[in-house]
């Protein structure tokens, strides 16, 4: 990874104000969560601007420029526009003209899966420089007044640029599909005779337990898999889903205090396929993990899927 960026939309919404559209209480929101606000997108700030904002920033950090993108690799579970595919507009808004342009639809695995196939691609000389997006505006497909899951997702973007190196920077991937969970989150029909778009819906208490029992026990192989120990690791940087699920996966992981453990879900909700990319790009902004340090990472989420692997940041 040769740099990281982010975009998190201007408006910024509190529990205060999410209680009221839902029957809730900020406490009952933050002791649950752990959010205590997020970032909705407004009607300029659509899927390709935030997705654009991110990437030229990682662009910059990396000293890229646009006419060396090779491939364009977008992950997304909200885009309301199946095509042209979104990888191809964010390519012709940040002028990358050379770049092929391809989305994948991993929900909140969807970065971690993207992030592993750029790395097989310039890993077999396939493309120079790939960047790897994560661009949601959950937004549009939460029903506001869903008091279930309403006030935990948010909208956002994150972005990477992937490159060669001397040594690998980008570890084995641990991944798997659990096809027999998907009813736990899903996509359904109209919400209460509201207009004919389709809304989330998610089994919370289901997609904890399968977390703690499978996605924990897959990042500690991702682990073992790139040749490191825990010792190794700088940072722990999971899908931001809820404060409590971060927690206890760092604690079955067994990591200790000098770990740095991301928790960007407080401030910017659960943003799907960009919450890590956000995540991370916070860490380095912050200071709290140095250029050149491991970070250990855990995209899951819909299908039931799960993609892990460890990077070296940039």
């Amino acid at each position: 990874m040769l740099g990281v960026g982010g975009y998190r939309p201007r408006r910024v919404v509190t529990n205060a104000e999410m209680c009221r559209s839902i029957d809730s209480t900020e406490e009952w929101i933050e002791t649950r969560s752990g959010i205590v606000r997020r970032h909705f997108a407004g009607e300029d700030e659509t899927l390709t601007m935030m997705a654009a904002a991110a990437a030229e920033q990682a662009m910059a950090r990396a000293g890229t420029a646009p006419a060396d993108i090779d491939l364009v690799l977008v992950a997304s579970m909200s885009d309301l526009v199946q095509t042209p595919p979104l990888a191809v507009r964010v390519a012709h808004e940040l002028g990358a003209d050379r770049a092929a342009g391809l989305d994948l639809s991993g929900a909140c695995a969807g970065f971690c899966h993207a992030l592993a196939l750029a790395s097989d691609t310039v890993r077999v000389r396939d493309a120079e420089r790939v960047l790897v997006i994560g661009a949601e505006r959950m937004t549009d497909i939460v029903e506001p007044t869903d008091r279930t899951i309403a006030f935990l997702f948010a909208d956002g973007a994150g972005a990477v640029v992937v490159g060669p190196a001397r040594e690998p920077g980008i570890g084995p991937v641990v991944r798997r599909a659990y096809g027999a969970y998907g009813n736990a989150l899903r996509m359904t029909g109209p919400w209460a005779g509201k207009g004919p778009r389709p809304w989330m819906r998610m089994d919370g208490r289901r997609v904890f337990r399968w977390a703690m029992e499978e996605v924990a026990p897959a990042a500690g192989r991702a682990l073992s898999a790139a040749g490191l120990a825990q010792a190794d690791l700088a940072a722990f940087v999971p899908h931001q889903a809820n404060l409590r699920m971060t927690e206890l996966m760092a604690e079955r992981l067994g990591l200790g205090e000098d770990t740095v453990l991301a928790t960007d879900v407080v401030r910017s909700g659960n943003t799907s396929a960009a919450s890590i990319p956000l995540a991370l790009d916070a860490l380095l902004a912050e200071g709290r993990v140095a250029a050149g340090s491991t970070a250990l990472l855990a995209g899951f989420g819909a299908g039931l899927n799960f993609a892990a692997q460890t990077v070296l940041l940039p």
